[in-house]
């Protein structure tokens, strides 16, 4: 038997092995908190081979014990332990495939991290976990010798850094133990390196004796022929960049400087400052707004000096103006790229050329016709503020073009360093410095840009070169480009989440049934009924079937059944939280990013015909009337008779003479939708719309687009769509009954009248009719009654345009919000959630887990029932899902332009496109028109002089026969439609000019 040893710990020990924090509680109470740890002797240090730790218990080692030879400062080798700020500015460079010494990563900096950045916490775990990488993480807070405490004055930025400055001290004195001198033998030992940006850290350890660089000197002195290019993955926030000209003390501010974050906070709670987004102005650069609520409409920020830096997604706190100095937004199309085409790169710290005499000239004139705008129309009057400060940064890598005009030296073998403008592909954004030696060999790609500042002194925030994406208008690096510029996280499936998936891979199956197996316990056997799925074409993550029958009563039993993915996705496991992260499969034009595996989405999950399949079921007696008589869930085993599209079961169901089970299921299921539609209807559910149209590709191999046209809706669409909204509110019922505190709910809030004000004012001075927006119920009367006799797309335009002034639906917590808040106004129903697509959307999945343990049929899992929980993984679904529409759209405009080229290309010559349209904005220098055919929008601008007048929404310009045309919104137009490429930015776009009622090429 093993001799145990009690060893008796001394009142010093006992300091030590504690560590003490205050935290602050959700009420605001401050409390402290005391942790325990356990100090060893015996944490390894990770270097191979170590005479001194390589016995201890097996320990893993992974790092080499002389380190990494081929550095201009290190010839006997070295180890890199980074400091925290490292890993914060430097993430880039880090994971660059070119860079990769031998990395000791401290405990301590791994807490800071994680403290600091939740995102660059999980791209250091990525690190971490890379087989690429050569990095040992060290427990220096769990081992007796490296283990620190804060002392009374020591603030805990100082303590850490105290803590990696004694951690690298001790692997210096371990390695000089474990390569002891050899009498007669001189002994090279590595160098113990710490790499850290700050100044007075760097000071602090020469004063102990430890080697430190930063890191632009390390990856100076780095060898090889790609060193050079990490030069250029460095942030500029490193105190080591010198400025591009003159010095920052000797350059004037050209913003005014934030306020203190104190003061930012304390302004907020008191009222005196507001909080929220700003979003930047697609067509005038110089204008933003910020959504807060004390006000109705949003806070209008007009001049760059007002916007202050803020960059569209950042939360912001500003200052409101007294309502005297309220204005309107102005009328008038302000392009960046065309304003700034001069501006230099490396003089734009300065504010002495011509571009800013232009941007005053603009700014000016903006500020003039915002006034004029406000006093002849004191409706359109917003509250008016500027920014003062900036609560949290949105920064992230940003898909960009290099300028060619920012260029001094365009030769493709020059590596000389070029400070230049990289232009974002979203033009919400404004341009980005970077310094480059590869800008030569960048400007026909697509590039990856971080901004790393923005300082008070210069035009332009300061950024980095990431990566490069490939060519530009090559299909991959647009869609990958497409996928970064929205954040969906398209990285393939890594082993720990493929081995969650069933070891029988695409062999499982339904086992046969019996009390023993566990897939049928509790389980009702479907498989006898006429259950069939209808989907849009080639559909492969079929999630919901339907079926209908009569029943003896005379009463009709119709029945939803949903693939049950929680039995494959168990709680807390790494595809769960794989699935979580991503929120929602993203549906691009010729490719789908998956939620889940594909062994999951498109085989074990999906209701394929004539295979038994896992479902989760809700059933309903109705009358034929459509009245529910009862709800009943289930868990179930189906097998689907048939899929069809929607084409196919609209002329199965029209077919006179098919008279099987199966159609007569049909049937039955359109005539309760049609009566369930009715009555949703009644109740004030809105019909509204939104432009979708359908690429056709050349083939599903080469996915080349050759045309395009809107999609068609049947009757069989709104079947399936009904019985999809009576199942998600049914579950909603039931779970948020269960769950009063923690059900996944969605809700879509009444939006603000403000909102519909300019399109009430459009429809009655252009077309004589009102828009009542008093309830849903009023605004679908109302929008009914929008018709115009000679032009049948109207109606359907008027409702697009009514779509755009509503709010977005989101998912939320049940117990987070108010009770009469609950409600979807769209769908007019009190409470909504989301149940029928579990393989693409994880909200669903949640409410699958929940229903299951409202049924009994399983406990529901601890994470559900913390409030807290389900809000952050909510806010994270929220945001994906909005992220994965603008990216569905952006896909679709990608292609609609490779369409419209190879429409307009006809024997080898590229011809001219043109198409109706349909004027929905006015400008004083231009129109903003939708082409209903192609679900596009699109913007003409004029150079020449108008005669505008936004009273009316009318503009005047002159004709080739000298006499003057007056078009304005709702008016029916022909335009030409091009696909151009930016010579400067090398940005495509799509341009459209007018050809009537008067040709606008002149204009």
């Amino acid at each position: 038997m093993a001799e145990i040893t009690i060893r008796k710990r001394s009142r010093t020990d006992a300091v030590q092995s504690q560590r003490k924090f205050f935290k602050k509680t959700a009420r605001g109470k401050v409390i402290k908190v005391i942790r325990e740890r356990y100090l060893r002797d015996d944490v390894p240090c990770g270097l191979y081979p170590c005479s001194i730790c390589s016995s201890e218990h097996g320990a893993r080692m992974n790092l080499p014990l002389r380190g990494s030879s081929g550095h201009s400062l290190f010839a006997s080798g070295h180890l890199l332990v980074p400091d925290t700020n490292v890993f914060l500015h430097q993430m880039d460079l880090l994971e660059s495939i070119l860079f990769n010494p031998p990395i000791i990563l401290l405990q301590t900096v791994i807490e800071e991290v994680r403290h600091r950045s939740l995102p660059l916490y999980n791209r250091l775990n990525g690190l971490i976990d890379s087989e690429d990488k050569k990095i040992y993480v060290f427990y220096n807070e769990y081992r007796t010798d490296t283990a620190v405490i804060r002392t009374e004055s020591e603030s805990p930025n100082d303590r850490n850094d105290r803590a990696i400055r004694i951690a690298t001290a001790w692997y210096n004195s371990h390695i000089a133990l474990s390569l002891p001198p050899i009498r007669g033998q001189s002994v090279t030992r590595p160098a113990i390196v710490l790499l850290t940006d700050d100044a007075a850290n760097r000071s602090l350890a020469g004063k102990d004796n430890i080697m430190s660089v930063s890191v632009r000197q390390y990856v100076e002195g780095m060898t090889g022929p790609d060193a050079a290019l990490l030069l250029d993955l460095l942030s500029v926030v490193s105190e080591e960049i010198e400025p591009t000209r003159t010095t920052a003390a000797s350059r004037s501010a050209l913003y005014p400087d934030y306020l203190p974050t104190a003061t930012l906070i304390a302004g907020v709670k008191a009222g005196q400052l507001h909080q929220g987004h700003f979003n930047a102005n697609t067509y005038n650069y110089l204008e933003g707004a910020v959504n807060v609520p004390a006000f109705s409409k949003p806070v209008l920020l007009l001049g760059r000096e007002h916007m202050n830096r803020a960059v569209h997604g950042d939360v912001v706190a500003i200052e409101v103006f007294p309502e005297s100095e309220w204005k309107a937004p102005a009328d008038e199309v302000v392009d960046q790229d065309a304003t700034l085409k001069n501006d230099d790169a490396e003089d734009s710290e300065e504010e002495n050329g011509s571009e800013d005499l232009e941007e005053a000239k603009l700014l000016h004139k903006e500020r003039l016709s915002a006034r004029n705008t406000a006093s002849k129309s004191p409706s359109e009057k917003q509250p008016t503020g500027k920014v003062v400060g900036v609560i949290k940064r949105n920064w992230r890598a940003y898909v960009c073009h290099i300028d060619r005009t920012s260029l001094s030296n365009s030769s493709a073998h020059s590596l000389s360093v070029q400070t230049v403008f990289a232009t974002p592909v979203s033009r919400l954004l404004p341009r980005i410095r970077l310094r480059t030696r590869q800008a030569p060999t960048l400007l026909s790609q697509k590039i990856l840009v971080t901004i790393d500042h923005w300082s008070a002194t210069s035009r332009y925030p300061e950024g980095h070169f990431v990566r490069a994406l490939g060519q530009v208008e090559s299909k991959e690096a647009e869609q990958e480009s497409l996928l970064l510029e929205f954040e969906v996280p398209y990285r393939p499936f890594g082993k720990a989440i493929l081995d969650c998936l069933p070891p029988e891979g695409d062999k499982w199956t339904v086992p046969p049934k019996s009390a023993a197996a566990p897939e049928w316990r509790d389980r009702e056997d479907l498989r006898s009924l006429f259950i069939c799925s209808i989907d849009p074409p080639d559909c492969q993550d079929i999630d919901d079937a339907l079926h209908a029958r009569v029943l003896s009563n005379g009463n009709i039993e119709a029945g939803v059944h949903i693939a049950d993915v929680s039995h494959f996705v168990l709680p807390d496991n790494p595809m769960d939280a794989e699935a979580a992260s991503r929120g929602t499969t993203v549906y691009l034009v010729d490719k789908r990013i998956d939620m889940l595996p594909s062994l999951l989405g498109t085989n074990l999950c999906s209701l394929r015909p004539n295979v038994e399949r896992l479902a989760f079921s809700a059933i309903w007696e109705l009358t034929p009337e459509a009245n529910i008589v009862n709800t009943r869930f289930t868990k179930s085993v189906i097998a689907s008779k048939a899929a069809f599209s929607y084409e196919q079961a609209q002329i199965r169901k029209d077919d006179p003479h098919l008279q099987d089970d199966l159609t007569a299921s049909i049937r039955m299921l359109n005539g309760l939708a049609q009566k369930l539609k009715a009555k949703r209807m009644a109740a004030g559910a809105l019909n509204l719309a939104s432009p979708e149209v359908q690429i056709h590709l050349d083939s599903s191999e080469s996915s080349d687009p050759i045309d395009v046209e809107q999609k068609g809706m049947r009757e069989t669409n709104s079947l399936v769509e009904e019985f999809m909204l009576l199942a998600n509110i049914s579950v909603a019922q039931k779970i948020q009954q269960t769950f009063p505190q923690t059900a996944v709910l969605r809700r879509h809030l009444p939006p603000p009248r403000t909102n519909f004000e300019k399109l009430q004012d459009i429809l009655r001075k252009r077309k004589g009719l009102s828009l009542d927006v008093t309830s849903s119920g009023a605004l679908a009367a109302s929008l009914d009654l929008c018709i115009d006799p000679s032009e049948p797309a109207f109606n359907t335009l008027v409702r697009i345009m009514a779509t755009r002034c509503m709010l977005s639906a989101e998912y939320f917590c049940s117990g987070s919000v108010g009770r009469d808040t609950f409600g979807h106004y769209g769908l007019a129903t009190s409470i909504y959630t989301h149940f029928t697509s579990p393989i693409r959307r994880f909200a669903d999945i949640l409410a699958h887990r929940q229903l299951a343990a409202a049924i009994s049929y399983s406990p529901l899992h601890a994470s559900l029932h913390g409030k807290a929980y389900v809000e952050r993984i909510l806010d994270t679904v929220n945001h994906r899902h909005r992220m994965a529409q603008m990216a569905g759209r952006a896909s679709v405009e990608f292609y609609v332009g490779l369409a419209l080229k190879a429409r307009g290309r006809k024997n080898g010559e590229q011809v001219e496109v043109q198409e109706e349209a349909f004027i929905i904005r006015t400008f004083r220098n231009g129109l903003g028109v939708f082409v209903f055919k192609l679900g596009i929008e699109g913007l003409i601008t004029f150079k020449r002089e108008t005669k505008f007048d936004p009273d009316e929404y009318t503009i005047t310009v002159p004709s080739q026969n000298g006499k003057e045309v007056t078009v304005a919104i709702f008016d029916k137009v022909t335009v030409s439609i091009s696909v151009e490429k930016d010579k400067n930015t090398q940005r495509g776009r799509v341009k459209m000019t007018l050809v009537k009622p008067v040709d606008s090429t002149e204009l």
